[in-house]
């Protein structure tokens, strides 16, 4: 029992699992957090601001798809974890054409990897942006003349951030419940969405960073099983007593 367990131990890509939950986790977590922080700011700009960010409804649907389409793409890169690691890679990979098309798989993966990494990159930067504008918001919000004697909080300074079409009497916030929506059902709840998904999103980079050492390490082992097949034929020639145990290799 106890030689069996250790042999189904030994089958487990124990890294390429760790990425795999670690790429699952940040996705879940980004998909989640981005959904809910996009539509805060879809009704933010449309109840306070008086216009409708259109591509950030398709956004949504883009977070959704991407999620889904990386989601695959960990389990896949699990899968030829699984394929390249202990007595399952000398099965898999004994013929030829096996090991070529193995070392294909890992450097077609590791390119898609690789690039998805600098993606990812460039949406933890948006995302950095987009907190720190947020974080702007609720600091002018956290004001004590702003939240007690409910001044307006005026973004006419602003302007050129926002649309051609909005007037600069939209761009004051001055009602009492325009600013209790502004700050504490929008922008507060929006900017915990916004941090959780810039460190989702950092997670999911260490996934991939993680993803290419496993696949440049699956990628040698395939590589080096040939030479390994190699030095057992030879050892077969050399010694035929040992061809009785060929099966375990």
């Amino acid at each position: 029992m106890g030689d069996a367990c250790q042999a189904c131990l030994t089958r487990i890509p124990h890294a390429t699992l760790i990425a795999t939950i670690m790429c699952c986790l940040g996705v879940g977590v980004f998909c989640g957090t981005m959904y809910r922080g996009s539509t805060l700011s879809i009704l933010m700009f449309d109840k306070i601001f008086h216009f409708r960010l259109i591509w950030f409804e398709a956004l949504q649907m883009i977070f959704i798809v991407g999620s889904a389409c990386m989601a695959a793409l960990g389990f896949m890169l699990l899968c030829l974890g699984c394929l390249t690691t202990g007595a399952t890679r000398q099965k898999v990979y004994r013929a030829w054409r096996a090991r070529v098309g193995g070392r294909i798989s890992c450097a077609v993966f590791m390119i898609i990897t690789y690039i998805l990494t600098f993606v990812w990159i460039v949406l933890l930067g948006f995302l950095v942006i987009t907190t720190f504008l947020f974080t702007i918001f609720w600091k002018l919000c956290s004001k004590p003349k702003n939240t007690e004697s409910f001044t307006c909080i005026d973004f006419t300074q602003f302007d050129f951030m926002f649309p051609a079409s909005v007037k600069q009497e939209h761009m004051k916030i001055c009602e009492a419940h325009e600013i209790k929506w502004f700050c504490k059902d929008y922008v507060e709840k929006a900017e915990f969405m916004f941090i959780l998904a810039m460190v989702s999103c950092i997670l999911v980079i260490l996934s991939l960073v993680h993803y290419l050492m496993c696949l440049s390490a699956n990628y040698a082992h395939i590589r080096d099983h040939e030479k390994f097949q190699e030095l057992q034929e030879l050892q077969y020639l050399t010694n035929p007593d040992l061809h009785a145990s060929k099966d375990r290799f």
